[in-house]
């Protein structure tokens, strides 16, 4: 038999030559959650305008964590946001900070090659380095058996939204 090679996935900081590729990934996401919550019924794409400006800022962010993974031909093969907030402490949050991954996506041409597992690994690592209490995501059908694999579990609060 064969010795089988495990190759690394090299996971990096974007920087700001990634806006492009990170607004395509991004966009990405939301197209494939085909949900009427996530996009717009008028199609507008303006919301593209509004992140690139909000990713601009948070390249350079201590709260945020954007990690990517090269593709082929400049463009990356996968994304990953994670964004540590301050709350109120409590018993069940003793220092108050909470981490939240705001979206793993990788490209289709380059899935179920463990780019999606590498990011959330280092997303993980930085969060214990920042010592939040809880981590949380929102996770899609496929995205699911990774992040328990990797120790997600039922969130225990009642989640409710409003918009005004």
């Amino acid at each position: 038999m064969g010795q089988r090679t495990a190759i690394r996935t090299a996971v990096r900081p974007a920087g700001p030559y990634d806006l492009v590729e990170l607004l395509r990934l991004r966009a990405l996401l939301f197209d494939e959650l085909a949900d009427p919550f996530f996009n717009s019924a008028s199609g507008d794409d303006g919301w593209l305008d509004a992140l690139a400006v909000v990713l601009t800022e948070q390249l350079t962010s201590d709260s945020v964590r954007i990690l990517v993974v090269d593709g082929a031909g400049g463009r990356l093969a996968a994304c990953g946001i994670g964004v540590v907030e301050q709350r109120l402490p409590g018993p069940h949050l003793l220092n108050g900070r909470v981490g939240q991954v705001v979206g793993v996506v990788t490209d289709p041409a380059h899935r179920r090659r463990g780019h999606s597992r590498a990011i959330m690994r280092e997303l993980l690592d930085w969060f214990r380095e920042r010592e939040v209490s809880r981590v949380d995501l929102y996770a899609s059908a496929e995205g699911e058996p990774l992040y328990r694999d990797l120790g997600f579990t039922d969130h225990p609060d009642p989640a409710l939204y409003w918009r005004p």
